[in-house]
């Protein structure tokens, strides 16, 4: 209940270990023993030596251009980044600023360039280690250009008539913040246990709930997963692989310095959430607070629908919109955007907590 303290005893002394005995507190101590433990208790396979081998690795972020702005935002094995510039890339010629927010051709072109994007998305993208990402190809103008055309002005495209498709070749429950200090150093944070906490089971006396992250992998090609995501062979379950996310940290930057930090929890909306909260500063010209709280669409490729907030479009653009052969499906709340703008003329720094998340805080130190 709001105001009632919660100690949680046990996870302040997994804090202290690792803030004593650092990553190998964790990886290589007490720690590591009590999840193997209550894995091995379990029927579970992990091991200490699972442990002992993961790294923490350090990647080139994806790098976009939209509108005079340049994109910086999560790469594989998350599919964030690589899929939000995509789908900046197909509507970057389209008018949106003049078509308006929640217009009927805005929308349109907008849920027909996700589409799109996730096809590719579920297709192409995994684990560096272990598959190729055409991530150029992806992000390229002929591959824009060339999706672009498929879109027709007056309908929407059937998701079965989609496919990602780069021609021949030579993939609520997570968390964000984001920070900006006052010397302009900006930081975007997406960090999940992937469902509503994880496995439900804590390791011993450790305090943390293990993550069900297995559920990113594709478990069968061709099958949703929890999330309603069809992926394909190259995000299948290998000894050692990351599973693909849709982690999309992202910090819009402006004449080379951060205008924009956004992110969002959300499973596969937080691409789309973390898209819509840049268009709607960028193009349709909201304040940071409007940008996060406006209402939002999502298409995933699959299902066909396209998932609707409350408040996106009128009942006009919506008939029309079904005209054009548009489904939707209502969707109470989808996301929550954490995101900081720095007013390029004044300097200051104005903070959003997403309506949708009550709990959280946008504030200044």
């Amino acid at each position: 209940m709001a105001g009632e303290r919660l100690v949680q005893k046990q996870l302040a002394q997994t804090l202290q270990q690792i803030a004593d005995g650092g990553t190998d507190a964790f990886y290589r101590g007490p720690i590591a023993r009590a999840v193997v433990e209550a894995s091995q208790a379990n029927g579970g396979i992990l091991s200490l030596q699972d442990f002992a081998n993961y790294t923490v690795q350090w990647g080139k972020p994806i790098r976009c251009s939209y509108h005079g702005y340049t994109i910086l935002s999560a790469p594989p094995p998350s599919s964030g980044g690589t899929t939000l510039c995509e789908i900046l890339q197909i509507i970057k010629p389209y008018p949106l600023a003049q078509w308006g927010y929640g217009s009927v051709s805005s929308v349109h072109y907008l849920a027909e360039a996700e589409r799109r994007a996730f096809a590719d998305r579920n297709t192409y993208l995994g684990d560096p280690a272990f598959v190729h990402n055409p991530i150029a190809e992806l992000l390229s103008s002929t591959h824009a250009a060339r999706l672009r055309a498929t879109i027709l002005a007056d309908r929407a495209t059937p998701s079965s008539a989609i496919k990602g498709d780069l021609g021949a070749l030579e993939g609520d429950h997570t968390t964000h913040y984001s920070v900006v200090d006052r010397h302009g150093n900006a930081v975007a944070v997406t960090y999940t246990v992937n469902f509503l906490f994880g496995i439900r089971q804590i390791a011993g006396d450790t305090g943390f709930f293990l993550n069900d992250e297995m559920d990113d992998f594709t478990s069968k090609p061709g099958v949703a997963n929890a999330a309603g995501l069809v992926q394909g062979k190259v995000n299948e379950v290998e000894p050692g692989k990351r599973p693909l996310s849709s982690m999309t940290p992202t910090i819009v930057m402006r004449d080379g310095k951060p205008l924009l930090v956004t992110g969002s929890p959300g499973d596969a909306t937080i691409i789309s959430t973390t898209l819509e909260s840049i268009l709607n500063v960028v193009d349709y010209g909201m304040n940071v607070q409007q940008a996060v709280n406006a209402p939002r669409l999502h298409q995933q490729w699959y299902p066909q629908e396209v998932w609707i907030e409350n408040g996106m479009l009128s009942s006009e653009a919506r008939r029309k919109l079904r005209e054009m052969g548009y489904r939707f499906t209502n969707i109470h709340a989808m996301g929550s955007d954490e995101a900081i703008l720095i007013d390029p003329a004044t300097g200051l720094f104005e903070g959003a907590n997403d309506r949708r998340a009550p709990a959280g805080l946008a504030a200044g130190y």
